[in-house]
């Protein structure tokens, strides 16, 4: 049989079925049970020898800690670049007021670091 003649089939079962697969992919997106979320971050740069730096993310108004998905840890990524350790100060972070991340001296060309933490937020 000629493969051409498959090509109409194949389209009108696509058209017929696009409906049912467009809103399963929707309502996948969104459940509305969910908690608003939100992220925010602080990062800086640094240049070779500049000493261990550091920054403060900032806590949203009404908003707490998310936890990650399946467990009791915070939410956050750490991002670095260049010759340096970045972690969050557990001396600086009680994770309720206050989250600052830390930087190393920075021992190549230039350095960056990203601390990035996932909200909760009550809904308006």
């Amino acid at each position: 049989m000629d493969r051409r003649n498959h090509f109409p089939l194949v389209v009108a079962l696509g058209i017929i079925l696009m409906p049912f697969l467009t809103s399963a992919a929707v309502q996948a997106q969104a459940p509305t049970d969910s908690a608003a979320t939100t992220e925010q971050s602080c990062s800086f740069g640094m240049a070779k020898g500049d000493p261990a730096h550091q920054c403060q993310v900032p806590i949203p108004s009404g908003c707490v800690i998310a936890k990650f998905p399946g467990t009791d840890k915070p939410w956050t990524t750490v991002s670095k670049a260049g010759r340096t350790f970045c972690t969050f100060d557990k001396k600086g972070t009680d994770w309720k007021t206050r989250i600052t991340g830390h930087c190393t001296r920075c021992d190549s060309s230039h350095c960056t670091g990203q601390f990035m933490v996932r909200f909760e937020c009550t809904k308006p």
